[in-house]
């Protein structure tokens, strides 16, 4: 008779973690898959525009468009410029008209929420084409530059309080010699 390699206990789990590993696997695969494939829940005609931004942090691929708060289209792709500036090709709904003036600015739904692209429509008469571009964009803001900017501020507050104080401190003295 053959020896066994391996006990059944060890053959068992040793089927499992293949299985487990396969199905892992297979859900990150079909998750590359569905974001590279950006297709709109909504039936209907889009046409494109492009967007240039300096930084897109947290935004991808697939995210929503919106104007007043409604979703307009998606992000389906991005690519970067001979400058290292990111360029994003936005699908747009055919009945949405958007004036050539018009801004598009990176934001988020709540402090760590997903983040999508909101229009600012512009008050000018000529229309974006399809294949235009935002003429005025603004990045996605950085939570830690932010919160680096706050502790700055309050650090400044408080060494000019601490000044304030010292002075008024010595005028106290001065006036009662």
């Amino acid at each position: 008779m053959a020896e066994e390699l391996y006990t059944r206990e060890e053959t068992r789990s040793l089927k499992i973690g293949l299985w487990v590993a396969f199905a892992i696997f297979l859900i990150v695969g079909l998750t590359i898959f569905a974001r590279k494939n950006v297709s709109h829940s909504e039936g209907g005609k889009y046409y494109q525009l492009l967007a240039r931004f300096n930084r897109t942090d947290g935004l991808l691929v697939g995210d929503l468009v919106r104007v007043a708060g409604m979703n307009v289209g998606k992000v389906v792709a991005a690519r970067l410029d001979d400058n290292f500036k990111a360029i994003l090709t936005l699908d747009i709904k055919e009945g949405v008209l958007l004036p050539d003036d018009s801004s598009a600015s990176i934001v988020s739904s709540g402090l760590m929420g997903a983040k999508y692209i909101e229009i600012e429509p512009g008050g000018s008469m000529d229309m974006l084409p399809p294949g235009g571009e935002f003429s005025y964009t603004q990045d996605a803001m950085v939570l830690e530059e932010l919160l680096d900017r706050i502790v700055g501020i309050g650090k400044a507050n408080r060494k000019n309080a601490s000044a304030n104080n010292k002075n008024s401190n010595e005028e106290k003295v001065k006036e009662t010699l």
